[in-house]
């Protein structure tokens, strides 16, 4: 959420920065609030002064023997008025509180203004797309040809977007699951964590899934318990109203969990195969950052993530996304897009994000320089490293081959006992 002070301070930019975004209007009612505020503010301190000078009045009356009982109900009326007029300075607040709730972060100056995907800005590329000499097929054929990626029976069971994995197709996910959390704590210094895949409606709050994102998420009946759309979710609010030491930050926590998304809105985008799903798993990367230090933590999250791919080979760019297009929390966001053969054009398979103060301030999370420091909102950034589901695809894809089986990446093999190709399953299903 936005600071409330910075937003009074600073209603013209905030303005400006919402119509870069693409809302212009959700801050229709701050100013007017703002301005009964400031009323109802001045005529309670008016009141307050005055009863101050009663209070010496009645002092004074006494000292001298005099009869006070004027003073005495003055004082009685004022302290009723300033009780109302208290009261409406607190309901001010809190209708500003309110509409901030729904206003996104005001994005980086570094962030390119635009108004949709097509004005994100292209940072750099890495690979060079594999050049076949046979037409290559989609991970929706490949999959089920090689008897490792089945729809229809996920259908039965549960419905549309969902996969079940079969035999190397299962191993091949959770292998790619155990390389990236092995790279990420082993060679990037993240202590890995396996947080619950449930969360209660605080934590979606503190992140800013909620309230607006509501009909994005899956939950459950009766309870305040909500299935997590990403590990970004409790990974974060598990310092939540807690104060970490400065000379701590950053925490870098890893984690694998299934996410849970309902996709509302997304009708007709990507609805074959496996790119867009209800459940699929990811590895998150999550940060915790000195405010000074966390667009360098930004770029070291993304070289990280990058890294993944890399080791992979498989070929990406980097996307600076533009205002138009940031996530509602992000203040700055880096997309990394992985070359698709089947479809001829780069699919995003992380974004990396900060979101400097804006989720700590809703989840109350602080730090401290040294032991009489006052407590200040620390910078949270998070990042996919990477979507497991995607790089599974982006592998069946990139490394087809002309009979229809599938090379192993090398740094998978150590994770699949050496196998080097995936053809047919001998298994019979």
């Amino acid at each position: 959420m936005l600071d409330l002070g910075f937003v009074r301070d600073n209603l013209e930019l905030v303005k400006q920065k919402m119509r870069e975004r693409g809302v212009p209007d959700l801050l229709g009612d701050f100013e007017r609030l703002d301005r009964e505020r400031r009323k109802y503010l001045a005529e309670a301190e008016r009141r307050k002064a005055r009863r101050n000078k009663v209070s010496e009045e009645i002092a004074a009356l006494k000292k001298q023997g005099l009869d006070a009982s004027a003073q005495i109900a003055e004082m009685q009326e004022l302290k009723l008025e300033i009780t109302d007029f208290d009261a409406k300075v607190e309901n001010a607040d809190s209708s500003l509180r309110e509409t901030l709730k729904n206003a996104p972060n005001v994005s980086h100056p570094s962030v390119p203004v635009g108004k949709g995907a097509a004005d994100n800005q292209e940072i750099r590329r890495w690979g060079e797309p594999r050049q076949f000499d046979f037409e290559p097929k989609a991970h929706w054929d490949l999959g089920p040809a090689l008897g490792i990626l089945d729809f229809e029976r996920a259908a039965k069971i549960a419905g549309a977007r969902f996969a079940v994995y079969w035999g190397l197709g299962a191993r091949l996910e959770r292998a790619l699951a155990n390389f990236m959390l092995d790279v990420h704590t082993r060679e990037h210094a993240y202590t890995e964590v396996l947080p619950p895949f449930i969360v209660n409606s605080s934590s979606l709050y503190g992140t800013g899934q909620l309230p607006k994102f509501a009909g994005d998420q899956f939950k459950l009946e009766g309870a305040d318990y909500w299935l997590i759309p990403t590990a970004e979710v409790p990974v974060t609010n598990l310092f939540r109203d807690e104060v970490l030491e400065a000379e701590k930050l950053p925490v870098r926590l890893c984690a694998w969990t299934a996410c849970f998304r309902s996709e509302a809105g997304s009708y007709g985008k990507d609805t074959r195969g496996i790119i867009r799903q209800h459940q699929f798993q990811k590895v998150e990367l999550v940060k915790f950052a000195l405010p000074e230090k966390s667009y360098d933590e930004l770029e070291s999250l993304t070289r990280d993530a990058s890294a993944i791919l890399e080791r992979l080979g498989l070929p990406y760019r980097v996307v600076a996304l533009c205002t138009a297009d940031l996530g509602f929390s992000s203040a700055k966001t880096y997309d990394l897009e992985v070359w698709l053969p089947s479809s001829r054009e780069y699919k995003e398979i992380s974004s990396c994000s900060n979101f400097e103060a804006f989720q700590a301030r809703r989840a109350n999370l602080r730090f401290r320089r040294g032991k009489s420091g006052k407590t200040e909102l620390l910078h949270t950034l998070n990042g996919s490293g990477l979507a497991v589901g995607r790089t599974w695809l982006a592998i069946i894809e990139n490394y087809q081959q002309a009979d229809g089986s599938v090379v192993v990446p090398e740094a998978l093999r150590p994770y699949v006992d050496g196998l080097e190709r995936i053809g047919p399953a001998m298994l019979e299903v």
